[in-house]
This record gives C-alpha cells, sequence and structure tokens, in this order.
C-alpha cells in the first residue's frame, strides 16, 4: 500500500507541505495549519486559489519484495481526484481525467529497488474551461450555475463530482488529490481483478442459484487450468468447478445452485424481514501452483420494477416488488457528507445511515451530482436494509459524448456496476438526475431547430452506452435512463417523453414554494415521489461553529452568502409567514434564534403533510391518479452548515423534521385530511397482516389540557400492506359535538391501538393556522434528567397544552426519542440516545427548551 505521507507542492512550489493518502489538497493545508477550516464564514470563495493552482503528490517508495522475481507490477490507483498525469522514476505512466475510475499502470519495466512517484494534478476548473472551449461541434449547456451558488463553471466536461462546483444546497470546492487507495501489485501468473455475486431465484426448480463472476488478469501466454470451490457452510452448499483461465483480461462465471433441502432466508428491507447473509468462502486452487481465497457475504432478495397496467386508470404501475412482494418505498436522497471525501469515515456513515434507519426509512436514492459511494456505504445499507437506488453520476445538465468522452464513462460505468453488483441493497440502476426533464422541458432554452442534436446525445450517452453495460454487466436488477421518467411510456416515446412529470407514469419530482404545503390538494397524486422538499436553517449550535456574533442574524451578509438557492431565505420566510406569526424580538440573536426554529417547525410540517399524502393515496386511483408506491423527500443529509432541504445537519443532527420522520414513516399511521369541509382518516400500514385496531380521537381546545371530547371507534380493521378509509365525518358536526369549540379554538390529536401493545404514534390535525389558534397560553415548560445506564431520561413537564416543544442539548452529539411534539398532557418523558459520552450535569447545563409560545 502506497497510503500514509506524501509530499504536496503547489504549482510554482511556493507551498510545499506533508500530506496524507488519501486526502486532498484542501484537508491537507487545513491539517497543517495553513488555511482555517473551509467551511468558516465565506472561506469557500477565499480559497478559491487552492483550486485554481495546479498541486503535485510525490514519494519515495522502497519496493518490499524483488523486482526480478516477478512476471507483472502494477500501479493501482482506486481514484484519483480528478486531472492528473502519473510518473514513476521520471517515466510518464499515463494520464487520469476521471474521478469515478479505477486505474491500472504497468509498471513491471519501470520499477526498482527505490522509486519516485509522482501525481501531476491540474486544476480542475482550468481543465473543464479547457475542454469546453475545444468542443466545437455544439454548446453543452449550462456553462455556469447560478450566481447566487458562487461556484465554477463547466461541471458537464469533466467526470468529477458535479456539485463540487456548488449546487443549491452546497459550496464550491472542486477539490484535487488521491482520493482513494494506492497500491503497488505483483503477480506472477494470475490476478483476481473484480469478484461479484449474484443471486437469482429460478421460479421453474423452485431454487435459488448464484452467479459468480471472477475476472482476471492472466500473465502466462498459454490457458491456465484449475478448481474452484464455492463453500456456503450454512446452507450446506458446496460446488467445485473446473475452469480455464485464457491469457489476458477474462472472465469466468460459475452457476452455484443452493441446496435444495437448506432453508434459505432472503434479505429484506428495514421493517419487512430480517438482512441474513452467509459467509461464502471461494477457493482458486490452479496448476501453476498458488492459490486464492476469497470471503465474501452473500445475500438473497429478487428485485422488480413493475409497470403494468391499472384498473381504472390510464397509465402504467411503478412499484418495486422485492422478493416478491411489493414494498412501499419510504426514505430520502442522499447527497456526499462533505465537500472533502477523505474527511467521510466508517463512523460517519454510520451514524448517517442510521439514522435514517432509525427514522424508519427503508430506501435511499444516491443521488447523480455527487459520487459512487464508498464500498462501506453500501456494506452499512446492505447489514441495516436500507434499499439504494442508485444513479449514474450525471445531473442537471447535457454531457459532451465525443469519443474520449465516451470511452471515459464506459470505463466508469464498467468499473462501478462491477464494484457495487453485488450488494442486495441497490435495487435500480438509473442514468441520470433530471436530464430527460431537462430537455423536455427545455431548461436550457435550446432553439427548437436545434432540440434533435441533444435528444440524439442524451441517446447515445444513457441508452446506447450506460444502459448497454448496465444490461451486459448485471442483469439481476432494472434499469431507469433518467429520475424522474415516465419508465416504459419514455422507452416508448423514444427515451424522451414529452412531460417526464406526468403522474400517469414512473416517477416524480415536486417543489412549490409558492403554495401553501400545509393543502394536500396541490401536491401530484403520482405513482411514485422520488423528490421532493422544503428549506430551514440548521440549528444555531450546528451554524455558531462557523460564524460570527456579527452574522448572526436573519438578513446578515452570512445569511445571504449561505444560502445558495435563489430567494431560499425569503421562501421560507413566506411559508413560515402563512401559519405562524414572524418573530419580533428586540434582540437580534434571540430574533435569528426563533426565525431557525420556526424554518425547522415549517419544514416538518411541509413534508410531514405531502409524505402523509402520498403515503394515504398507495391503495386508491382518483381521477385516474394514484396508487403511489414511493416517497423520498430532498434530501437526507448535509454538506456543510447551510440552510438546505436536509433532516440531518452537517455533524448528523436531526433537525425536527427527522424527528418526524419517524412518525410519518411509521409502519402503522393514522393521517388525517380535510375535503370539502369533511375530515377523513386512513388508516396507513406497511404490516404484513391485517389488524383489528380501535381508533383513538381526542379533541383539546388551545386553553386547557383536559380533552374537550374523545372517541373510541373499535373494531377498525386495517389492511395488511395498504391505506384506507377508517373514519369521516363533518368539521361541523365535530365542533358541535364538542361543545365550546371552534376552528381556531381546538385542535385534534388521534392514534391507532391494538390489543397485543401494537400502537401507532399520535398524530395531530390543526384547524386553522396556529398564528390564529385561541386560546393558547403562555406555558411553563420545565425538564428533569437522569441517567439509566447508557441512556438519559428528560421528564418534562407542562402548565398548558404546548405546541412543537423541542429539546435542543446544543452541540452535544445525540438524539431524542421525539421532538417537536404538541404536548397535551402534563407530563411527557423523552429518552436521549447520546453517541458520545456526556453527563447528566452537561445535558442539564446545554438543555435548549423551546415551544411555539417562546417566539416573541
Amino acid at each position: 500500500s502506497l497510503r500514509g505521507s506524501w509530499r504536496l507542492r503547489s504549482g510554482n512550489g511556493s507551498v510545499s507541505l506533508r500530506a496524507q493518502v488519501p486526502g486532498c489538497v484542501h484537508t491537507a493545508l487545513l491539517c497543517r495549519g495553513l488555511i482555517q477550516d473551509p467551511y468558516y464564514r465565506f472561506n469557500d470563495v477565499m480559497y478559491r486559489w487552492i483550486s485554481l493552482d495546479n498541486w503535485t503528490y510525490s514519494r519515495m517508495f522502497k519496493t518490499p519484495f524483488d523486482v526480478r522475481k516477478w512476471q507483472k507490477v502494477n500501479l493501482v490507483f482506486e481514484g484519483v481526484d480528478t486531472v492528473a498525469q502519473i510518473l514513476l522514476n521520471n517515466v510518464t505512466l499515463g494520464r487520469t481525467d476521471n474521478m469515478f475510475n479505477r486505474y491500472s499502470f504497468d509498471i513491471t519495466s519501470v520499477i526498482q529497488e527505490v522509486n519516485f512517484v509522482e501525481v501531476r494534478f491540474l486544476s480542475a476548473v482550468s481543465y473543464a474551461a479547457e475542454q469546453s472551449r475545444c468542443h466545437k461541434a455544439h454548446s453543452i449547456p449550462p456553462a455556469c450555475p447560478p450566481p447566487v451558488q458562487k461556484g465554477e463553471c463547466h461541471v458537464n466536461f469533466i467526470r468529477k463530482e458535479q456539485c463540487s462546483f456548488s449546487w443549491d444546497w452546497g459550496p464550491s470546492f472542486p477539490t484535487q488529490g488521491i482520493w482513494k487507495d494506492v497500491r503497488i501489485e505483483a503477480y506472477n501468473h494470475y490476478h483476481l481483478i473484480y469478484f461479484s455475486i449474484t443471486p437469482f431465484f429460478a421460479k421453474s426448480a423452485q431454487q435459488w442459484y448464484l452467479e459468480v463472476e471472477s475476472i482476471f488478469d492472466v500473465v502466462s501466454s498459454k490457458p491456465i487450468a484449475g478448481r474452484v470451490t464455492v463453500n456456503i457452510p450454512k446452507l450446506q452448499t458446496q460446488q467445485t468447478f473446473s475452469v480455464k483461465l485464457q491469457p489476458g483480461e477474462g472472465s469466468i462465471v460459475l452457476l452455484v445452485n443452493i441446496n435444495k433441502s437448506a432453508a434459505v432466508e432472503a434479505w429484506w428491507p428495514n421493517g419487512h424481514g430480517k438482512q441474513t447473509g452467509y459467509n461464502m468462502a471461494t477457493t482458486f486452487t490452479m496448476e501453476a501452483g498458488c492459490q486464492i481465497e476469497k470471503f465474501s457475504k452473500v445475500y438473497f432478495r429478487t428485485v422488480e420494477l413493475v409497470q403494468e397496467p391499472i384498473p381504472g386508470s390510464p397509465g402504467l404501475s411503478f412499484y418495486f416488488r422485492i422478493n416478491g412482494r411489493p414494498i412501499f418505498v419510504k426514505g430520502s436522497n442522499w447527497i456526499p457528507a462533505d465537500s472533502f471525501q477523505d474527511r467521510v469515515t466508517y463512523d460517519t456513515l454510520r451514524l448517517l445511515l442510521k439514522s435514517a434507519a432509525d427514522a424508519k426509512m427503508n430506501a435511499l436514492r444516491v443521488w447523480g451530482g455527487g459520487v459512487y459511494e464508498q464500498d462501506e456505504f453500501y456494506d452499512i445499507c446492505d447489514e441495516i436494509g436500507i434499499m439504494i437506488w442508485q444513479d449514474f453520476m450525471f445531473a442537471c445538465a447535457l454531457y459532451p459524448t465525443n469519443q474520449n468522452y465516451l470511452e471515459s464513462i464506459r470505463a466508469e460505468v464498467t468499473h462501478q456496476v462491477r464494484r457495487l453488483k453485488s450488494h442486495p441493497s441497490i435495487i435500480l440502476w438509473s442514468g441520470n438526475n433530471e436530464n430527460e426533464a431537462a430537455i423536455a422541458s427545455n431548461w436550457f432554452s435550446i432553439p427548437y431547430p436545434d432540440i434533435g442534436v441533444y435528444v440524439k446525445d442524451y441517446v447515445t450517452l444513457y441508452v446506447n452506452n450506460i444502459r448497454k453495460i448496465v444490461l451486459s454487466e448485471d442483469k439481476s436488477r432494472p434499469f431507469v435512463a433518467s429520475s424522474p421518467t415516465n419508465g416504459l411510456e419514455s422507452v416508448r416515446e423514444g427515451w424522451l417523453s414529452q412531460n417526464p412529470y406526468d403522474t400517469h407514469y414512473g416517477d416524480t419530482h415536486f417543489y412549490d414554494y409558492n403554495s401553501d404545503c400545509w393543502n394536500w390538494t396541490v401536491y401530484p397524486k403520482t405513482r411514485f415521489a422520488s423528490e421532493y422538499g422544503f428549506q430551514s436553517w440548521p440549528s444555531f449550535s450546528t451554524i455558531e461553529k462557523v460564524s460570527s456574533p456579527e452574522d448572526w442574524s436573519y438578513t446578515s451578509n452570512f445569511s445571504l452568502h449561505r444560502q445558495h438557492h435563489d430567494g431560499g431565505n425569503i421562501q421560507m420566510l413566506q411559508e413560515v409567514g402563512r401559519h405562524f406569526k414572524l418573530p419580533q424580538s428586540p434582540d437580534p440573536v434571540k430574533q435569528f434564534k426563533d426565525m431557525i426554529y420556526l424554518t425547522q417547525v415549517m419544514q416538518a410540517q411541509c413534508i410531514k403533510t405531502e409524505t402523509e399524502f402520498y403515503r394515504f393515496s398507495q391503495s386508491e386511483i382518483i381521477n385516474g391518479e394514484g396508487h403511489t408506491m414511493g416517497a423520498l423527500y430532498w434530501q437526507l443529509n448535509d454538506i456543510w452548515q447551510a440552510p438546505s432541504w436536509a433532516s440531518l445537519e452537517y455533524g448528523g443532527k436531526w433537525k425536527l423534521l427527522h424527528y418526524f420522520a419517524q412518525n410519518f414513516f411509521a409502519p402503522l399511521l393514522p393521517v388525517a385530511y380535510e375535503d370539502k369541509g369533511m375530515l377523513h382518516i386512513y388508516g396507513v400500514s406497511d404490516l404484513h397482516e391485517d389488524h383489528k385496531l380501535t381508533l383513538r380521537v381526542v379533541v383539546h381546545a388551545w386553553s386547557s389540557l383536559e380533552p374537550v371530547c374523545t372517541l373510541a371507534k373499535e373494531g377498525v380493521t386495517v389492511k395488511a400492506q395498504s391505506a384506507g378509509p377508517i373514519y369521516k365525518e363533518s368539521i361541523s358536526g365535530l365542533l358541535e359535538r364538542c361543545t365550546n369549540c371552534t376552528r381556531k379554538s381546538c385542535v385534534i390529536t388521534f392514534c391507532l391501538v391494538g390489543e397485543d401493545g401494537l400502537q401507532s404514534p399520535r398524530n395531530h390535525y390543526f384547524l386553522s393556522s396556529l398564528k390564529d389558534a385561541v386560546g393558547l397560553e403562555k406555558t411553563q415548560l420545565s425538564a428533569s434528567v437522569s441517567q439509566q445506564d447508557d441512556i438519559y431520561i428528560f421528564v418534562l413537564q407542562t402548565t398548558s397544552i404546548a405546541p412543537f416543544v423541542t429539546l435542543d442539548v446544543g452541540s452535544i452529539k445525540g438524539r431524542f426519542s421525539d421532538n417537536g411534539f404538541l404536548m397535551t398532557e402534563k407530563k411527557k418523558m423523552v429518552v436521549f440516545y447520546p453517541w458520545e459520552p456526556t453527563t447528566v450535569e452537561e445535558l442539564e447545563s446545554s438543555l435548549i427548551l423551546t415551544s411555539l409560545l417562546d417566539i416573541v
């Protein structure tokens, strides 16, 4: 391995320092104290010079073996970011221009006992600009990001993390560096490059089998014969194959039948069963006398993307069947966890992914403007049951299709599919993010006569190249060319549909910041909602780390600088103002904190409304629309400390939205909505059995902790994996029944309870905006904290009803069992799960309790 300490120097040699590999220039400079935290205040703009320079990594190394004894020696880079010339002992081995590729250079004739390796980088920004200048055929929009993003241009001309040139939630840090492993490999006969296992279920034989593929580099000039033994002890399965490896790069594919008498446990998504994996050993014993042993984990699951006619509706369905069972996909969208990939550790990933599972998610979409995630990411998803919708790395842009570019992409796609296809968590390959829609809706104002050129490019790239490779490399899971797409309908229309947002087909992305987000009728009754969202600010403790006191107001230069979505801060104010009184505190810092709190309340309430709408639409068709089978809100995580659509802040702290997600994604949930003066309550279930339950509806006056009236409807049947009406009453009838209630003076809460301890979260329905609520009184909120083993118990008390009660313990890492709730009882117990050691004293001194009534 050549991991560890390298030399790093700037283009003219004026800066020279030690740098860690894997790593990048920014983190190396930070580590040596030569720059401040790149995320601090305005540093994203101050440090532009770093990515505009050309940096060189170099090191000496001794060869740990006798070079003359080996037939072939390679220098292998798992990831180079991005444009570089690679030299060994002053001999140029080759060049790199694709961050997502693995590069292997034959150094057999160049390596010596002591060696000097150099990686000379070229600024990604200059390279992208140069590629754009040289592309004479036709323009490839967009040239630059919107000014509000303070980013760099021509990102579509470089095979690099697209959002590293800026995005509407992230900064521009076009990194340079050796971002993954780098090593020397030496071998005499043959070497295993890729190894993958894909499970299939043969319906006719009612039997599982595995396709085990091994791709080798065979050095010898004649074929090598030998045996391969595959052993899965737990499944009493062992098979031996005679194989012959041909010279050069070649693959062998073995079909391993799983012993029929062994009970195979399938891999299930989170909430639907276990994630059972089996240990498998594969031994290659070749005549040349060297043996390779490969230990892997194998999982059994099937996936189908079902697109078929729906009775009573035009169009086609769009849903996933896992192991033959339709699964309602619930989760979010994943973006890179940091601008500097070397800071994304196993623990970072584990924390974020575990938080997704803890919020009852079963899926994430790895979005096409970031990176193909590291192996550990997919390992964790396999382990905890998070399904992955995997985009290829193309987003919100058109792309060139010249020969060099296509060759680079073909290598990238082949490498990534081979690397990732053994993971059961990946259930779909998707060609790009929003590029079908970009052409169909003409985002880039292309003159009508010229559109054909771009359509041709689109089909060339995503269909004739990417799709072709995916289908040849992986026959075990579906592929769609884009998201959003109309699926089979897009295919029928030549891969580009007239309207990729058609609710009767495929998936949709939907954003609307001008309508009232509490009104469910503004949302599309789509087959699958793969992106939708609203922004909020991260908590004050997160912002505080990267700002100074003069920044702590909603209209400061810092607050404007940090907002990369045009008009975003104003849109949040408008959303908040629809239902809440805007903060008017004379103390600007208090006003800022109040504003942060309200944007989080608003975001949580908006996405709750929209997600509940998608969940209750899963079993019905209304005016030809419905059968919604997926809800992935935008977005799960943050890349830095700034306002965004995320539900997890940079560092992993849960926003109120993430606490709400635990409830709106609960496996059993009652959902209320209002239509033409009628209150409807639906029972939504992801459970595998029907349940007879009791629906409890409680009406409170805002002015009293004692309920005005309660109703228990018994014997309510909530069917397995479906959503259906369980209660209906006119609002006026309800208010009459609960005397002294008006829309403004009362609030409804409700939950489902079963006999065997089965219980849904308690849900709420507001009959009016909270700014119009009558009877809400300033409350005395207090909390006592105690420790119990490794968790902490907070006992909250209130003197009157308190909406959106929020516990915040600042920078202490951990999460609460519940937060942002409507408190209608005198006492409530909340558990704190720490992610690092803390004490009762620390928690007490850090605790800030806020409810809507604390906003002045």
